[in-house]
């Protein structure tokens, strides 16, 4: 995987819908998906303007459509306007059936952020800019944010938390590439290189190498981003192994598929 600097056109946040976020139907709060939409909103403000942003408003968002326990909800953000000090973002949470891949659009969403003035604030705020070429359809990007509950007494992200990121991306990446139930079989190998301060972005970017009979293999890039400085540093890196199970939790072969440049072991 190649990494390259500078902003990109959107933010896109991908987690997964379990039993603790839903309501007596077994659909997604809206609560929780507000929170998600809000926090891809000011990531992607953060990302674009470089400044200390807070939310100043939403419009009004109508839910189309419920996200389903265990669907997968996809929410990116997109800066669509700029102005002196604020901007506009609009985020989109769209719910995925992991298995049969299909896609629903639940809810589309505005938020107005604004710069809050202080020695690290520039103003006015950059225009935006055009977007850079799409990336391989194989490559999946997540964003996410280092809070202080997910911090030790250094400030910097527990080492566990960066796992749990990683093998959700990798587990994503899997199962969006083979269409399977997935289980964690094994992480190959972690290396962390550098610590994530509290407050930092987090992107993880997540690649599938290798397909078996009934296995895939991802490797994880994790970096962070100095919301303020664009400063991004290479974290960490791991190799995880998933495989497909049937309803009896034993192994079973990958269905055909279209590798997409994937090298499949014989």
């Amino acid at each position: 995987m190649n990494e390259t600097e500078g902003a990109r056109a959107a933010v896109q946040l991908i987690d997964i819908v379990f039993p603790g976020d839903t309501n007596h139907h077994g659909t997604l709060f809206g609560g929780v998906a507000l929170a998600h939409m809000d926090k891809v909103a000011f990531l992607a403000a953060s990302r674009h303007g470089r400044a200390p942003f807070v939310t100043a408003s939403s419009e009004k968002i109508d839910f189309a459509a419920p996200a389903q326990e265990g669907d997968m909800v996809e929410v990116t953000g997109r800066v669509v306007r700029v102005g002196t000090s604020s901007l506009d973002v609009e985020v989109e949470l769209v719910a995925e059936a992991p298995v049969s891949g299909e896609r629903r659009l639940c809810t589309r969403g505005r938020f107005t952020l604004v710069a809050r003035k202080g020695p690290d604030t520039r103003l006015p705020l950059p225009p935006i800019a055009a977007a850079g070429p799409a990336e391989p359809g194989r490559i999946l990007r997540l964003a996410e944010m280092v809070f202080p509950g997910q911090a030790n007494h250094y400030g910097t992200l527990y080492g566990g938390d960066a796992l749990r990121m990683m093998g959700k991306a990798a587990f994503i990446a899997a199962t969006r590439h083979a269409r399977e139930v997935l289980v964690m079989a094994s992480s190959d190998r972690v290396d962390f290189v550098a610590p994530i301060q509290e407050g930092d972005m987090v992107e993880l970017v997540a690649e599938v190498k290798m397909t078996g009979r009934s296995s895939v293999r991802v490797a994880v890039e994790l970096w962070s981003e100095e919301l303020l400085s664009a400063t991004r540093t290479h974290a960490a890196t791991a190799l995880f192994t998933l495989v497909a199970v049937d309803e009896r939790g034993a192994s079973k072969p990958i269905r055909a598929l279209e590798v997409g440049g994937a090298e499949r072991e014989p």
